[in-house]
């Protein structure tokens, strides 16, 4: 299993704002992947903070969601919002 913990620092209310728009779609498609066992985005008590829990079946699934994620639409609107992410083996 692959566990990736984390968060996602925003910088400004607009990039949170950003990432409450395009979250939805991004966690619907993220949890319909096969392999995909978990899938949390919840913003912090600090609104330009997000805190990211994601586990995937193994290694492939997560790197298929990696790929598939960094062609998307959340990928492209979200790039530049610092990430600051653990990823584990379970």
């Amino acid at each position: 299993m692959i566990i990736l913990s984390g968060f996602l620092r925003c910088r400004t209310p607009e990039e949170s704002q950003i990432v409450s728009h395009y979250l939805p779609a991004h966690q619907q498609l993220s949890r319909a992947e096969v392999g995909c066992l978990t899938f949390s985005v919840t913003q912090t008590s600090d609104p330009l903070v997000w805190c990211v829990e994601e586990s995937f079946r193994d290694k492939h699934a997560f790197d298929v969601h990696q790929q598939r994620v960094a062609a998307s639409e959340w990928g492209g609107k979200t790039g530049g919002i610092v990430r600051d992410y653990t990823i584990s083996e379970g």
